[in-house]
């Protein structure tokens, strides 16, 4: 990919929501929600603090995170759609 985000910033890939329900019924595209589930692409350096020094961030690419429904700015970047958004809108990394 030819994009490196900056700072304390991060691109996601939204995983892809639910088909079915949990009774079978099938869901139609319109009517499915966005997933705020994904999986980190790429990483920026990190934020740096007062002092200048740069913090690395917690998660790294590869990681399957849990994000807030409306995080996030979305982007179309080599024909995909991804997700840039800061750390700190990230709420937890899923552990398999």
């Amino acid at each position: 990919m030819g994009f490196r985000p900056l700072h304390d910033r991060v691109v996601v890939r939204r995983l892809d929501g639910e088909e079915k329900t949990k009774g079978g019924i099938i869901i139609p595209d319109t009517a499915k929600e966005k997933p705020s589930e994904g999986v980190i692409v790429s990483v920026g350096p990190g934020a740096r603090d007062e002092n200048g020094k740069i913090n690395a961030l917690d998660v790294k690419a590869g990681d399957r995170v849990l994000f807030g429904k409306w995080s996030g700015t979305e982007v179309k970047l080599n024909g995909e759609d991804l997700l840039i958004m800061k750390e700190s809108d990230i709420m937890g990394i899923v552990e398999a």
